[in-house]
């Protein structure tokens, strides 16, 4: 586990610690989003780890990291990203896809036309190259294959900012803000927006809430990490009793309800060394 200190803010917890901070968090936020989009931002309301829950418990909902609603403007999401796994690489346009129709969804009460939806902006600050050709900066709109100087705005644009990339001549400012973000140290605070941005990085690593609810986020994904383990091995457990012979149910049920590691890791033991149902139940 690494510690609070050496987070750096494209980590989800620290970014999420940083622009939702009962003190920093607002001002840090715009200057994020002014460097990244290069206009004023208005007063912004952050909305940490927003929550868009599926219809019913059988379709997907999503977690958005940084969710800012700009006062009568635009909504933001900022997503730092570091998953750079090939099949996660390969479907994040899709990813992408399914944040902006959850954000619409959400944003658009019932008597509201179309014409009121506001325009939404989701910002992924990766440490991967999500398209291959070394780009700081690819930005994303709608448009009309046949036609691509048709005006047609819909609202929703999606920017990538690969933190490494180098083609396309970045500004400088961005360049320097995304090199920081990816390694968030004194050295690398260069220009003096960046060094009152440390200051506010480092003044949260040490508030006591923030440490604390660090150190519960991490209880919270070793217990996720450990019930993912459990139930892949008490999988396997019964797929070498299946093997032998029919699994009764309520041996099933058991197995599966199991959350111990250790005792699992016996029966899987025990199983790979057993040519009855009998002699596995004895055993167990």
């Amino acid at each position: 586990m690494r510690t609070l200190e050496e987070l750096n803010l494209v980590d989800d917890f620290l970014v999420n610690s940083l622009t939702s901070h009962k003190i920093y968090g607002e001002q840090s936020a715009r200057y994020i989003l002014e460097c990244i989009l290069h206009r004023q931002i208005g007063k912004l309301t952050v909305v940490p780890q927003r929550f868009f829950c599926g219809e019913n418990t059988e379709t997907h909902g999503i977690r958005l990291d940084v969710y800012l609603d700009e006062e009568n403007g635009e909504i933001f999401d900022i997503e730092p990203d570091q998953n750079d796994g090939k099949e996660e690489i390969v479907s994040l346009p899709r990813r992408v896809r399914f944040y902006h129709a959850k954000i619409d969804a959400g944003n658009l009460t019932a008597g509201d036309t179309y014409g009121s939806l506001r325009n939404v902006i989701v910002i992924f600050i990766t440490t991967y190259d999500p398209f291959g050709l070394n780009r700081m900066v690819y930005t994303i709109k709608n448009c009309c294959i046949e036609v691509p100087e048709l005006e047609y705005e819909d609202g929703a644009q999606t920017i990538f900012l690969y933190t490494r990339g180098r083609e396309g001549n970045p500004p400088e400012e961005l360049k320097q803000l995304l090199h920081y973000m990816e390694h968030s140290s004194i050295e690398n605070a260069s220009t003096e927006s960046l060094k009152k941005l440390h200051q506010m990085v480092t003044a949260v690593k040490r508030d006591g809430e923030v440490g604390l609810a660090y150190m519960k986020s991490f209880e919270r994904e070793e217990r996720i990490r450990k019930q993912g383990e459990a139930e892949g091995k008490a999988e396997a457990v019964i797929e070498l009793l299946e093997d032998i012979d029919t699994v009764p149910d309520e041996i099933r049920e058991k197995i599966l309800n199991e959350s111990d590691l250790e005792v699992l890791r016996k029966w899987h033991k025990a199983a790979a060394k057993t040519d009855t149902m009998e002699e596995f139940l004895a055993k167990m």
